[in-house]
């Protein structure tokens, strides 16, 4: 499998004009305008913040939002599809049916309780809350931060957030915080919720020295701001058998601190 030759035009405004070329940078980043929708999705959001699904939220269709992940993101278009087919059901739309963003946070269709990043559904409502709670974000990059520290030994001091990546234990720590303070998921919701975040940890992956991972401040950017980090572009293609290989050892190790959790309960 191989990247799209070339991003397609942005939806929407373009961004600012080159004075030397004359030409604008159309997936640049634009904040939601006044009447503009968004979802509970901090990827999708993203998407349309950078124009490779319509600026508005609106009136997206399955073909958008597959060639939107593709061209955003560099999923395979195995990946793309599924995704797209999964949560055009998830939230009962028949496939070919038009939506807008904000109909994905329909409350456990694709969206689910313990998120990284916003509020809990509140009891008896349909769509769940789509505001992205600063501190949560605060909360996941300080605990990654200082992992990071504890793993350095004695370079802790040295070590800062510009120079962290993060690994697939951050995520299965974050997941398990964050499903502690909620009613348990379903096994179709856990796997979601591992699945999501695999995917960008695979779209980000990097190796520095002996470590892998993603940059800490490309996921702090992304998960606060919505925004892609400045001046990237897909280098490889994440397909589905990466994302499920993944997602399995994150699975694999919040069952192992689970273990440790309750054996340091024992007496």
């Amino acid at each position: 499998m191989s990247l799209l030759a070339e991003h397609p035009p942005a939806y929407g405004a373009a961004g600012k004009t080159c004075p030397v070329t004359g030409k604008s940078h159309e997936h640049e980043y634009q904040p939601p305008r006044e009447g503009d929708i968004r979802s509970v999705c901090p990827a999708i959001n993203a998407m349309a913040n950078h124009g490779y699904i319509p600026r508005d939220g609106k009136n997206i269709s399955p073909y958008m939002m597959c060639s939107g992940l593709m061209a955003c993101y560099g999923l395979s278009s195995p990946l793309a599809v599924f995704i797209t087919i999964g949560g055009w059901l998830l939230i009962k739309c028949y496939f070919g049916q038009r939506i807008n963003l904000f109909e994905l946070g329909l409350h456990n269709g694709v969206e689910h309780d313990a998120s990284v990043v916003h509020d809990n559904c509140p009891p008896g409502q349909k769509d769940a809350p789509i505001a992205i709670r600063p501190e949560l974000v605060a909360d996941f990059a300080a605990h990654v931060v200082s992992r990071a520290r504890e793993d350095s030994g004695s370079a802790a001091a040295r070590v800062q957030e510009n120079d962290v990546l993060v690994t697939e234990h951050d995520i299965a720590q974050t997941r398990i915080r964050r499903e502690h303070l909620s009613k348990p998921l379903s096994a179709m919701h856990a796997e979601i919720a591992r699945g999501e975040m695999a995917i960008i940890l695979g779209v980000w992956h990097h190796r520095v020295g002996g470590s892998e991972g993603a940059p800490l401040p490309w996921l702090r950017t992304w998960l606060a701001e919505e925004r892609l980090p400045p001046g990237w572009k897909p280098d490889h293609v994440q397909t589905l058998r990466n994302v499920v290989k993944r997602s399995s050892a994150m699975r694999a190790e919040m069952k192992r601190i689970r273990k440790e959790e309750a054996a340091a309960k024992l007496p």
